[in-house]
């Protein structure tokens, strides 16, 4: 007996599929080297912003601030601002200043920065203030408010020897030159006395009466 052929289905036998090695793309390292370049050169340009950012961030008034005015933050804005120097930063309150019993000593408009010598502990509000009118000569040219002075007297009579009246006294107030002759120009002075200085008070103006005052200015 002969077999017979095999009977055959219209259908392959089903193959076996094929294995391919393949890696996940953040394995690949060409990706790998992009993603760190990127990244480096993100901080480096984080880096150069923040060097070229030589900007300093200081106090301005939110609103007309008149004289004896107890400073908050509620009065107060901040801004960004290039200054040429560090010197003249520090003319200005820094945003990171403590406002605790600061008092305003003179008026304050809008959008003003605030000096440093504008807004002052109340320590420095309770001292008595004494103007002085000093010959343009005796006193030195850039003399500004805050400054610390010595006040001199020097005697009109050339045989007396001139007194020191007071030591490190904040300048208040200056005025413009006044006088049209360079001799006889005076700028008016006002500064402030603590209590412990007002003692020497009827003296100093008995000695100024017959002598003219001297300011020696402190370093800065």
């Amino acid at each position: 007996m002969v077999d017979s052929p095999a009977v055959r289905s219209g259908f392959a036998a089903p193959s076996t599929p094929t294995v391919r090695n393949r890696r996940a793309r953040w394995k690949d390292g060409r990706l790998v080297l992009g993603v760190l370049l990127v990244a480096v050169t993100a901080l480096a340009g984080a880096k150069l912003l923040s060097a070229a950012d030589d900007t300093t961030t200081v106090y301005a008034a939110d609103r007309d601030l008149p004289t004896g005015t107890r400073l908050t933050s509620d009065d107060l804005t901040t801004v960004r601002v290039r200054f040429a120097s560090g010197d003249e930063a520090g003319r200005y309150v820094d945003a990171n200043a403590d406002l605790t019993g600061l008092v305003v000593v003179r008026a304050i408009g809008v959008g003003e920065f605030v000096p440093r010598e504008a807004a002052v502990s109340q320590t420095d509000n309770d001292r008595t203030e004494l103007p002085l009118s000093v010959a343009s000569g005796r006193l030195p040219a850039d003399l500004a408010i805050g400054d610390q002075v010595d006040v001199w007297v020097v005697p009109k009579d050339t045989d007396q020897q001139a007194k020191r009246m007071w030591d490190t006294i904040r300048v208040v107030q200056v005025d413009t030159v006044k006088g049209v002759a360079g001799g006889t120009a005076r700028r008016q002075v006002l500064v402030g006395l603590d209590p412990s200085d007002l003692p020497k008070l009827p003296a100093a103006l008995a000695a100024m009466g017959s002598g003219e005052p001297v300011l020696v200015r402190r370093g800065r």
